[in-house]
Order: structure tokens, then sequence, then C-alpha cells
């Protein structure tokens, strides 16, 4: 994975971008973790554009350790998916063009910048309501020259599989992600995503008649999602969704949907909720035929988790802000300051977190009348005050000077107030 000098100097920017209160950038990074003194600014840009090392790979080590850490044994991996728009400027930025930017505030969502196609874990924590996604794989995606992305996405969901291949894998993705690629993927593996208003599907394929020619592939058209809630028998459930269980009306149907999975039967989830009086309010398409229906409902809503990922790593670790151009320098440092959220969560879970964090931070912000539980802000939080102790700990014992001291506090203080402005 890392040579010896590579390892040291991706433990450093790691350190360097969680204790980092300014931009996310590669001198950044260097600069957070007490090295710009002592190191060259080019040992850290050469880490992302000249070090043998992979991005991918260490997605999947991390993975792993995910897997051995915060899941039961024996649980499926639920994955997410979905792309974002970092943004850049410059036109010798390697990927950057004009396009689609589905996090922009502007009335036209679009953005110049570069775009990846991410995949995640989600996991829950014994001690927040909300579920995590953390993630493991990032790949640059460039318009009118790279495959689409779906094909991405089929190949992440084969890597992760490759390294997880006793695991069962629930992918779950929006409603962008369907198509040839993944089509028939192996048997422990499923995909669940969002039918658009405007697919068309069809019946089961009949039995063979025994007469010459080729058997049909698909059976009568049943219509669009509009057309199968006219007349489908809906039954009331409860989901769990967004930390709270609602009570909906649910209905299925399997079928094909010719144009994306082929031959392949699919389920069709037909939701409605009691406010509303339209004929569904979401439609899911998934290639589980075996799951309750309500648990569908649930592990979609997961995938929300991933948008949330997108924004606390850009807010809180600068995930984008770095300034290279070159082709390597700009496929890895995005996933590595995805990956350094993942870090984190893993970091705190394991290592940081204290029943009594969040009393301390109701004492510190007495506004936060309602908090219960950490978020990651907390968590990065935590461990930037770990990091600043460890700098600032000396080899030996000795007594620490009043300047010390001063320094230790006001860097301690600093580093809750940089992630809770």
């Amino acid at each position: 994975m890392f040579t010896a000098p590579s390892f040291a100097t991706f433990t450093a920017l790691v350190t360097g971008l969680v204790a980092n209160t300014g931009a996310g950038t590669v001198t950044g990074m260097l600069t957070s973790a007490g090295l710009a003194q002592s190191w060259s600014h080019d040992r850290a840009h050469a880490f992302f554009s000249r070090a043998s090392w992979s991005s991918d790979t260490l997605g999947m080590c991390l993975s792993r350790l995910i897997v051995r850490t915060l899941l039961p044994d024996g649980a499926a991996l639920t994955v997410a998916i979905d792309d974002t728009l970092f943004k850049k400027r410059g036109k010798k930025v390697f990927g950057a063009g004009w396009q689609h930017d589905g996090a922009s505030r502007s009335e036209k969502p679009v953005g110049y910048g570069v775009c990846f196609v991410v995949m995640g874990i989600i996991v829950e924590l014994p001690f927040c309501s909300r579920p995590f996604c953390l993630p493991v794989a990032a790949r640059r995606w460039r318009p009118k020259t790279d495959t689409s992305k779906v094909d991405i996405a089929a190949a992440l969901v084969k890597l992760i599989a490759l390294w997880h291949r006793d695991a069962r894998i629930h992918v779950v993705a929006d409603a962008a992600y369907h198509g040839p690629a993944l089509r028939h993927l192996p048997s422990p593996i499923t995909v669940t995503t969002r039918l658009p208003a405007s697919a068309v599907l069809y019946d089961l394929a009949p039995p063979p008649t025994g007469k010459r020619g080729r058997p049909a592939l698909k059976g009568s058209r049943l219509g669009k999602p509009a057309d199968l809630a006219a007349t489908a028998k809906f039954r009331t459930v409860q989901v769990r969704r967004y930390g709270r269980v609602d009570t909906v009306h649910i209905a299925e149907i399997r079928c094909l949907w010719y144009g994306s999975f082929h031959t392949q039967i699919v389920r069709v989830v037909l939701i409605r909720d009691d406010a509303t009086n339209t004929a569904y309010d979401l439609a899911l398409v998934t290639t589980d035929l075996v799951g309750e229906a309500p648990a569908l409902v649930s592990r979609y809503a997961w995938r929300w988790s991933i948008e949330v990922t997108f924004a606390e790593t850009r807010e809180y670790l600068g995930a984008g802000q770095a300034r290279n151009r070159a082709r390597k320098a700009v496929e890895r440092t995005t996933p590595f300051a995805l990956y350094c959220y993942t870090i984190v969560v893993v970091w705190y879970t394991l290592h940081g977190h204290q029943p009594a964090d969040i009393a301390d931070r109701r004492e510190r912000q007495p506004w936060y009348t309602t908090k219960a539980e950490p978020a990651f802000t907390d968590m990065a939080a935590k461990l930037r005050r770990v990091i600043i102790a460890a700098r600032f700990s000396p080899i030996r014992a000795a007594r620490p000077t009043d300047a010390e001291i001063r320094t230790v506090q006001q860097a301690w203080a600093q580093a809750g107030l940089d992630l809770s402005a």
C-alpha cells in the first residue's frame, strides 16, 4: 500500500487536514501538522502527484476496518453511491469543466469543477440516531470523455465485492443510477434506486409457447409508475426513516424495467403518505426480491447520509479546496479528504466517545438545549484537541512553562470554536 516514507507523509497529512482551521490545501495540511519549517512543501505535493500508492486500495483497506470494527459479524453492507462536484478555478486543472452541480445554491445547478463518483458504507453508531456514510472509494468523472457515471458506479460495486467476497451488499442510489452496467450483478449484491416517473414497466415474460421463433422477452405493457399506482393494492405499514417512524401505504409489483434492467426481474415499491392525495409519493425499484418492503424504504432513506457527508467534508475538512492541477494530484486529494472523514468517525467511535462530551458541549454553548448526541463537528473537534495535546506534550517528563499552558488552552478552545461557528 505505502512505502515507509509515503506512510509517514500520509499520517502527517491526515493529522494536518484534521487539525487544519484554514483552507484545505496541501500546504495548509503541512502547516497544520507543524512541519512547514522542517519539511519541504514539495514532499507534501509529491505524495499526491508522484508517490506510488492507490486511492482505491486505501479506500478498500478502510472498508475492511469499518466492517471489522463498526458492523456486527455477518451483517450486510449497505453502500451508498452518488456523485458531487468540487468547484475549481483555472483551465489547466485536469478534469475540470462546466457540469451539473446538485449542491449549487443558484437558480441554475451548474458549476465549474471536478466531479467525483463516491461510494460509502453506511453505518449506525451506538451513540447517534442518524446513520453515517463513510466514504471508501471515489473516482473522477469528466463529461464527454469518460465512461458514464453508472459505469464507474458499477466498477466501484464490483471492487468492494471483490474485497468482501462473502458479504451481502445492498447498493442504494438516486434516480440517476440505473442502466446496463448494473444489470445481473452477482447474487449477493442488490441495487435499490428511485424509479423515474417516465420509466415504462412491463409484465414478466410469458412461458414459451412451443411455437417457432424466439420466446417473448417481456410481457404486456404495464405503463408508468402512475399507471401502476392507479390499480395497485396498497397496505398500511410503519417505516423507520429520517430519524422517525412514519405510517405509510405501500404497494409492491414484480415486473420488468426492460429499458434499464432488460430481462432481470425487479420489484417496484410504491409509497404513499397519509398527508397527500397523490397516486404515490415515491417509487422505488430494486433487484432485492426477498427483502421486506418497509426495510427497503428504510434502506433507501439511508441514502441521504451520503449527501450529509458531502456537505460536512466540504465545510469542516475543506474537501475540494486543494489547488493542484496535475492529473494524479487532482484524482487523489479529494478522495484523501473524503477518507479523512471516515478516519475521524472511526477514531471517535473506537477511542474518542465519552458520554460526558455532550454535557460539556451544552455547558460551553448553553443555547444547544436539546442536543443529545455528538455531530461530526464534535468528533473532529475532539480529535483536534487530542492532536494539539500530543503536539505540546514533551518527550521527557517536565513541568510545562506558563506560555506552553496558555498556548494549549487557547488552541484547545479554538479547535471547538472553528467547527461550531
